[in-house]
Parts: structure tokens; C-alpha cells; sequence
């Protein structure tokens, strides 16, 4: 099964548990934000005890980090608020180091949390995939623009990466004080988010402090919008994003899948089409083409029309 819906879930009144898996340094401590129990990708929030060291290594799993608090260096860099990488599994992160302590968001995309020390990168590994950047200073806002029903002015984003096959997102957030959005949106794809700074409040689920969490599936229901004093978040989205707005909130996820079904319909008639045959139209083996118990091909089947053409 996939990760469950989270939402919301608010991980600063709980505990730090200290992180003892294979092959990580001691000084490391976490708390689940959600996890998919079939593979054990997670994503963490964690906390490194200053004097924190680590050898230089990769993991089994793709990897993503931001730097919520303090600073670590790696390698030969130093990095601070704001930094976020992007570690393709198999990539050899250089040593860590952080004489302060940091906190940071960790998040294994395909499997539990694995490290192997070395200095190499596996020779597997997707390289050119490496993303290194501070969210808080690199890179421009995109304000969101307004058609109705849309986003409304006020919310900007900042992609940090953008998976190149699947439109697969990890951004940064930012609501306006006094942002207001009075329409409800659902998306085709999963989309998780961690309120960094600031609180923002939806109809479904109420007020969403800093170091509030959700973990959202496909179709499900969220806003209206508002956030009083402003707030900044990392999201991430499972594919490519597309918002679907409406005025309703009582529909359910199946409501919205059929409605999201509709929208491609109305744009590209003859994709909906194909999409929707039950089967694509492919023959599964013999009984397709053959008459039970006749031992001949019914009329009309490929065999059948090659014997009498």
C-alpha cells in the first residue's frame, strides 16, 4: 500500500528518537513524518548533535535534503539555512561536518535509509542529476497568476528540481500576509509539504503552524486558503503538478478522479479514449482467438481474416 494521507500532523511537540541504523554516525536523531510501509521511503526530520562528523558515502535511495537550522559543511563547502540538495542514489556525498549541530529535512524517495561509506560514486549512479542550491538566495519567485478559478495573487513558488521524466517537484512556498485563496483545488498527483516558517490555515484541516506536515494522495479536497502573517514551505509533488478548482468541498477523491477524467475528455477526446478501453484493445492469448472447444478462430479475428481475405 502507499503512504497513508497525513494531514495535517504537527511533529515540534514530539520527541527526537535517536537514529541507530547501519552504517550512521552517532550523534543523528529523527522524527517520522510518514513513510511507505511496502518500501520504507520516509521522510525525516532530523537533528545532528554539534561536533556531528560523517565519512564520505552514498545511499541505496534517491535523496533529498534542506537545511532547516544551523549549518554543516561538506566536503570543502559550508552550508546553512535554506541549502537543498538533491543526491541521486548512489551519489557519494563528501564528509560531514558541523561543529554547531543542524536540523534538516531528510527524504528517501524509493527505499528505507540506507548508507554506505566510500569516497567513489557507484558506478551506476545518475550523476549528472546532482542538485545543490540555496533555495533562500539562488533561483527567482514565480507569482502564481490569477484567472478564475485559479491561484490568487499573493503565492509565489521557487522549483528547486524538477524530475525530467516524471515533472516529478520539490519547491519552495511563500504565502503574502493576509493571503486569501477562496477556491478548493485536487491534483492527479501525491504532494507533501513542511511549513518551514509561518502558519496558513485550509477549510479541511484548520491552522498549519511552522513544523506543520501533510502527506497528501491524489483528489483529495484542500481550501480555501488564507494565512494571516505569511509563511514559507518545502512542497514536493509525485508528478507533474495540475490544479483542478472548484467551489465544492464535499466531494470525495473518487468524485475527483471522475471529474479529472472529465477535463482530459473535454481536451483531448481521443487520448480519454484510448485511456479508458478496457484493456487497450490487446489480445491476452489463445482463448482471444479462439472459438472454445471449435478449435477455430472466431469471425472477424486476425487469424480467421487471413484464412478468407
Amino acid at each position: 500500500m502507499p503512504r497513508p494521507h497525513i494531514e495535517p500532523y504537527v511533529e515540534v511537540d514530539q520527541p527526537y528518537r535517536p537514529f541507530r541504523l547501519r552504517g550512521f554516525a552517532r550523534g543523528a536523531h529523527y522524527k517520522l513524518l510518514s513513510v511507505d510501509p511496502d518500501t520504507g521511503a520516509c521522510s525525516l526530520k532530523m537533528r545532528f548533535d554539534a561536533g556531528y562528523r560523517r565519512p564520505p558515502g552514498y545511499s541505496w535511495s534517491d535523496l533529498e535534503i534542506f537545511v532547516l537550522r544551523g549549518s554543516v559543511r561538506i566536503g570543502g563547502d559550508a552550508v546553512g539555512e535554506g541549502h537543498y540538495l538533491f543526491l541521486p542514489a548512489g551519489y557519494a556525498l563528501g564528509a560531514l561536518s558541523s561543529p554547531g549541530g543542524f536540523e534538516a529535512l531528510m527524504l528517501y524517495n524509493d527505499g528505507e535509509p540506507t548508507f554506505v561509506e566510500s569516497a567513489e560514486h557507484h558506478p551506476w549512479a545518475l550523476l549528472p542529476a546532482f542538485v545543490s542550491t540555496n533555495g533562500y538566495e539562488q533561483g527567482p519567485w514565480i507569482m502564481q497568476a490569477r484567472y478564475q478559478p485559479g491561484v490568487a495573487t499573493g503565492c509565489c513558488v521557487k522549483p528547486l528540481r524538477v524530475d525530467p521524466l516524471t515533472g516529478a517537484t520539490t519547491f519552495l512556498y511563500t504565502m503574502a500576509p493576509r493571503y486569501a485563496q477562496h477556491n478548493i483545488s485536487y491534483h492527479d498527483c501525491t504532494e507533501e509539504s513542511y511549513h518551514v516558517w509561518g502558519t496558513s490555515w485550509m477549510l479541511q484541516f484548520g491552522e498549519i503552524p511552522t513544523g506543520g506536515y501533510f502527506w497528501r494522495p491524489p483528489y483529495i479536497n484542500h481550501g480555501s486558503f488564507a494565512s494571516r502573517s505569511g509563511c514559507i514551505a518545502l512542497g514536493r509533488t509525485g508528478s507533474e503538478l495540475y490544479n483542478y478548482f472548484h467551489y465544492n468541498p464535499w466531494t470525495t477523491p473518487d468524485d475527483n478522479a471522475a471529474r479529472a477524467a472529465a477535463a482530459v475528455y473535454r481536451k483531448r477526446p481521443q487520448v480519454w479514449g484510448w485511456v479508458a478501453a478496457e484493456g487497450h484493445n490487446h489480445p491476452h492469448g489463445p482463448a482471444d482467438f479462439e472459438v472454445p472447444g471449435s478449435g477455430a478462430a472466431p469471425a472477424g479475428s486476425p487469424r480467421r481474416r487471413a484464412r478468407t481475405g
